[in-house]
């Protein structure tokens, strides 16, 4: 199984070069940067300046706000600067982000993510061969590469493209169109994983590699444990309170949930969500055990499902060597 680390939003730009070291030096297979409060393209390209066999993937940028020649454009030299080592994670974001904070229509967001892989790869294959340039999409167009714009070609012109998302059809979409699916923390229970989204993954007949990210209750003690369980608890009411993540608590039968977590945002009670996610809701969504049956955990839950995890380094440096032991356990299995 392939290991991924994933990386805190709020990290200061400074400490994204050593932060990648470090994961490289816990002998992760790959770093998945976010983009919330920086711009997923700059991180991505400080991790891979700074390590030397760890694959980096975005995970994922806002592809809607951006020209497919903007996104080709930065892919192309982050595959270049790394020598074939990045990967190009891409999503939607919802409705309410993109018009009110990107500033940007939303309309048609299969249709036009489909097209716009379809732009992007247009756009490479210009770029390999020297032009020209013609895509022509209801939601795109390109018509025009001067030899003054086109960077030329790369020693590792095939760069994955990741797709992420919740709802089944961005699976089908991934299983069409995609080199890779990457799971949000709200939908990356072992039951969800299995129920939809591997079917809409599988439905194309292609091979997609699944990365299943789910968030984790694990630390050295149990006391670790108990302060991992309130956080994901905390964690968990904010997300499900976005209409968007509740496929999983509909296919568990807790649409209520949502409702009373969207009626919080409303009156701004942001600190009473974590009350309405109960234990059993934590036990059904939520992969736990100390650092020593982790492994086991998520090999038991998952090693039929997926063969790439991901996982993120603990709090404290000083537990490295535990994470250490976890990631080669799970590679072994």
């Amino acid at each position: 199984m392939k290991v991924y680390s994933g990386m805190a939003a709020e990290i200061p730009i400074s400490q994204v070069a050593g932060y990648a070291q470090r994961v490289e030096g816990l002998g992760y297979d790959g770093l998945r940067v976010a983009e919330t409060v920086h711009d997923g393209m700059l991180l991505a390209g400080l991790a891979l300046d700074h390590t030397t066999s760890l694959r980096v993937s975005t995970a994922v940028v806002v592809a809607f706000p951006r020209s497919p020649m903007v996104t080709a454009i930065a892919a192309w030299d982050l595959q270049a600067l790394s020598g074939g080592r990045f990967g190009l994670g891409l999503g939607t974001q919802i409705k309410q982000n993109i018009e009110g904070r990107f500033s940007v229509p939303w309309e048609a967001p299969i249709e036009r993510m489909e097209e716009y892989v379809a732009a992007v790869r247009a756009i490479w294959q210009a770029f390999g061969e020297g032009g020209p340039l013609d895509f022509q999409g209801e939601h795109y167009r390109f018509s025009r590469l001067q030899p003054f714009f086109n960077p030329g070609p790369i020693n590792h012109p095939d760069i994955p493209v990741l797709l992420g998302g919740v709802n089944p059809r961005i699976c089908e979409l991934a299983g069409r169109v995609a080199d890779g699916f990457i799971t949000h923390p709200t939908n990356a229970s072992a039951r969800f994983v299995a129920e939809r989204i591997k079917p809409g993954l599988d439905s194309a007949g292609r091979e997609v590699e699944l990365i299943v990210s789910p968030p984790l209750i694990t630390g050295a003690d149990q006391r670790a444990l108990d302060r991992a369980r309130e956080h994901q608890r905390r964690k968990l009411g904010f997300l499900y309170s976005t209409p968007a993540y509740g496929p999983s608590l509909e296919l568990y039968g807790w649409d209520d949930v949502g409702d009373r977590l969207r009626a919080l945002a409303r009156s701004g009670r942001w600190d009473d969500m974590a009350e309405v996610i109960t234990d059993d809701m934590l036990d059904a969504l939520v992969p736990q055990g100390t650092y020593d049956e982790i492994a086991g955990v998520l090999l038991d839950a998952y090693g039929g499902l997926t063969s790439s995890i991901g996982i993120n380094p603990p709090n404290d440096p000083a537990e490295d060597g535990a994470v250490a032991e976890i990631i080669r356990a799970l590679q072994a299995g």
